[in-house]
């Protein structure tokens, strides 16, 4: 699905890659490693509408000549936790954007993203905001981000994932038909409990390897003590 405000990549370094990302026996040191190098080459795509201005240069001939700078004020908006192995290659290509993060997590019943942390500085915005989330599946949380983005006063807002659901991709554009997506590939199904497949798990713990822990099994981490008044509430 590309279009004038989306981008997905059909190169095939980046289809290897995500297949990397995609496997199950992909360790997280391996997972991290290439989320930067597909977030890099995605980053440069994303950058290629910044705009410049010319500054003059001496070059080690003596001579003068006609440079470029980028002429925008740039953030990078990472999601957390995801968002966060995203940042380095980010900065990598913009040395000098600033970093504000915003923290989202998905409620796991209403499937609607809360908010938990928010660092937007009140006193100034930006002309580009890069929001980086390896995923956009129900595109809850994606939306809402974008929504606050908006109220701090960004002027363009552009999305960096490496894969995308088709149905939260289009509930996005619907929703915020303004905003530039680019990323690797669109998976065509979205489970019922909001999971892209055959997407590639939970980005957050392949990262940290953080375990997948439902709701129920909470109690079984508590101290028999902590348990016992837990359960007498």
């Amino acid at each position: 699905m590309t279009t004038d405000l989306c981008y997905a990549s059909g190169h095939p370094v980046l289809a290897h890659k995500l297949s990397v990302l995609r496997s199950d026996q992909t360790a997280p040191a391996e997972f991290r490693r290439v989320l930067r190098e597909i977030t890099f080459y995605l980053g440069y795509e994303a950058t290629a509408s910044l705009n410049l201005r010319d500054v003059s240069i001496s070059t080690p001939t003596a001579a003068s000549a006609t440079g470029k700078k980028i002429d925008d004020t740039i953030a990078l908006i990472p999601i957390m936790r995801a968002g966060l192995g995203m940042v380095e290659p980010m900065l990598e290509l913009l040395p000098n954007a600033d970093v504000h993060h915003i923290g989202m997590y998905r409620s796991k019943d209403s499937l609607l993203p809360i908010q938990y942390y928010n660092k937007l500085p009140r006193d100034k915005s930006c002309d580009v905001a890069y929001v980086l989330d390896p995923m956009i599946a129900t595109a809850g949380t994606i939306t809402a981000v974008v929504n606050i983005l908006k109220k701090w006063g960004a002027k363009k807002i552009h999305i960096i994932s490496v894969l995308a659901s088709k149905a939260g991709l289009q509930k996005l554009q619907d929703t915020h038909p303004d905003v530039h997506v680019t990323v690797t590939e669109v998976d065509d199904i979205l489970s019922k409990d909001g999971m892209i497949i055959p997407g590639l798990g939970d980005a957050g713990n392949r990262l940290y390897k953080t375990p997948t822990i439902d709701q129920d099994d909470d109690e079984k981490l508590l101290s028999p003590s902590k348990r016992k008044r837990t359960l007498s509430k």
